[in-house]
């Protein structure tokens, strides 16, 4: 099966900058996006062959998830069932026979650090969230995570480094994430791969330099390391700041 996840950055924009032609290239299984930033009735949005699902944020315009896919779920769960968090669109959770997928838009701990305590609170209870997933079935995880765990994954770490997506908490609780059970797939089959980001800010000619970092993921249960055949960044897709980026089990 293949997946793909792609944050948009609003989807109704991405959609006149040739999503269509993007989604039927990629040609995923289920098709996962973060930051939608839309409203139920804005946009009439089908594909041939897929049901999409749709967590929409109270707030307008902000946030927002959805999820193609061609395999019927076995149940769709919207949020992680705490109220805290659950108010700005940010999970779905596709129930499949073998498997659950997520796909999640993390909070971003905002310039000045100003969301970085909730961020903390949100990782825990995401990652308790996760962990409950996984005690029935292994889980696949996509999404913009709003992290860059290493510094491999970014162009500047040095100068980057109590910004917001690396600071030592953020990266920490990603460390505490994998040691719960779970793979980056990416850096399972591209252990030392430099300079492949997934996101570039608009300033300063961000994405022409390849300044960029790698903040969307593919995440998977540990037991499902060994069907993991490809996990991509499609670096050679535009649109929005962020690439879409893929992974593939056997």
């Amino acid at each position: 099966m293949k997946f793909v996840s792609w944050n948009v950055n609003g989807l109704r924009a991405v959609v006149g900058k040739g999503f269509a032609d993007a989604f039927a290239a990629l040609d995923a299984d289920a098709f996962c996006l973060q930051e939608t930033k839309m409203q139920a009735g804005q946009l009439d949005l089908a594909f041939p062959g897929y049901k999409s699902f749709w967590n929409y944020a109270d707030k307008k315009g902000y946030s927002g998830t959805a999820i193609f896919t061609r395999q019927e779920p076995l149940a769709v769960t919207y949020g992680i069932g705490i109220d805290e968090h659950d108010h700005e669109g940010r999970v779905i959770t596709l129930e499949m026979p073998d498997f659950y997928l997520v796909t999640c838009y993390t909070p971003n701990s905002q310039d000045g650090l100003r969301r970085l305590d909730y961020r903390m609170r949100w990782e825990d209870d995401f990652r308790k969230y996760l962990s409950r997933l996984d005690s029935q079935k292994p889980v696949i995880l996509s999404g913009d995570l709003n992290v860059a765990h290493e510094e491999i994954d970014l162009k500047n770490p040095k100068t980057n480094r109590h910004n917001a997506g690396f600071t030592d908490e953020e990266r920490n609780k990603m460390t505490e994430l994998l040691n719960a059970g779970f793979t980056d797939t990416f850096r399972l089959l591209h252990p030392d791969a430099t300079d492949i980001y997934s996101w570039w800010s608009y300033r300063f000619h961000a994405r022409e330099k390849n300044a960029g970092w790698r903040i969307d993921y593919f995440i998977v249960s540990n037991r499902l390391n060994a069907r993991v055949a490809a996990a991509d960044i499609h670096t050679d897709i535009f649109g929005s700041d962020h690439c879409p980026v893929s992974l593939q089990l056997l």
